[in-house]
């Protein structure tokens, strides 16, 4: 007797475990000008929501972006809190986890410290707060 495949509709794509934001350390660096960050195509890949009853809105999390182009995998994840309902902000704007490497303008790599101010404008530039508004509203 010969099994057929199921019917598309029926047929489960295999799920993939959510990518961690913590992972972003072991992907391959990726070298980027420092005046061109905002320049990055980031996708929003997901957003991890935690529940604690000790923050003063009980909730916070992680958000992870990324992107796939020429010069390799890029991935930017920072940790938020909620400060009131309806409003979220970076848990620690010098706590941006990131395979980038920026460089400055003579092409020496830029220290944590350094690339603080880009990674942030990197940060600022994307709809990351509508998106953990969203996560918020899912159920948990």
């Amino acid at each position: 007797m010969q099994h057929a495949n199921p019917p598309i509709a029926l047929r489960r794509e295999p799920q993939r475990p959510p990518i961690s934001s913590w992972s972003l350390r072991a992907w391959p660096p990726v070298l980027w000008q420092a005046g061109q960050a905002t320049g990055l195509q980031l996708h929003h890949l997901g957003t991890h929501v935690t529940l604690n009853g000790e923050l003063p809105g009980g909730v916070a999390g992680q958000t992870l972006w990324g992107s796939q182009d020429g010069s390799g995998q890029t991935g930017v994840a920072w940790d938020w809190v909620q400060v009131s309902h309806g409003i979220v902000a970076m848990a620690d704007p010098l706590s941006v986890i990131t395979n980038l490497r920026l460089l400055g303008d003579s092409g020496e790599v830029l220290t944590s410290w350094q690339a603080a101010r880009y990674l942030n404008e990197i940060v600022h530039a994307l709809p990351w707060q509508h998106e953990v508004t969203r996560a918020l509203k899912r159920p948990h």
